[in-house]
């Protein structure tokens, strides 16, 4: 991802933790992720088992175990940065509290953190679309290839 994209994606996160600060809307963020989560997963596995159909003599594709831990993982690691940025949160608004300062919100990064992973969550749905098949907006489809671009970009000048 370059700098553009990433800027792009933090004033898309910024923009949304702070509606979703206004609104008391934690809670509902992290709803909303789980629920993507669970869709993301899906999606996956879905699209492992059509690329299984497309290419039967090939083990690069179709479903495994070894990826579908590594997806749990990662998701794990997403609830357990949530739980470290919440945590911050609380510890800044009770220090906060104790010295005399208040705010209009009690979250700041814990909802910053979720509206990200949700964005991530949100392009990997599409791309596990994509795998399957199925046509989306155009719009959506520039979006994923340049990203894919950007992400190939920089994995080629790691080599």
């Amino acid at each position: 991802m370059n700098n553009k994209e990433m800027f792009e994606k933090g004033i898309l996160t910024v923009m949304g933790a702070g509606i979703g600060n206004k609104f008391g809307m934690l809670l509902p963020a992290l709803s909303f992720l789980g629920v993507l989560m669970v869709i993301d997963y899906v999606s996956g596995m879905l699209a492992a088992k059509k690329e299984s159909f497309e290419n039967p003599n090939d083990s690069r594709f179709g479903w495994s175990s070894k990826r579908s831990i590594l997806g749990i993982y990662k998701k794990l690691g997403y609830i357990l940065t949530i739980f470290v940025a919440v945590s911050i949160d609380y510890l800044i608004f009770k220090f906060a509290k104790e010295i005399g300062l208040t705010f209009g919100t009690n979250t700041i990064f814990g909802l910053l953190v979720c509206v990200w992973f949700i964005i991530n969550e949100l392009i990997s749905i599409l791309e596990n679309i994509g795998r399957m098949g199925t046509e989306f907006p155009e719009f959506l489809k520039n979006i994923l290839a340049d990203l894919k671009d950007n992400l190939d970009d920089k994995k080629s000048n790691k080599r």
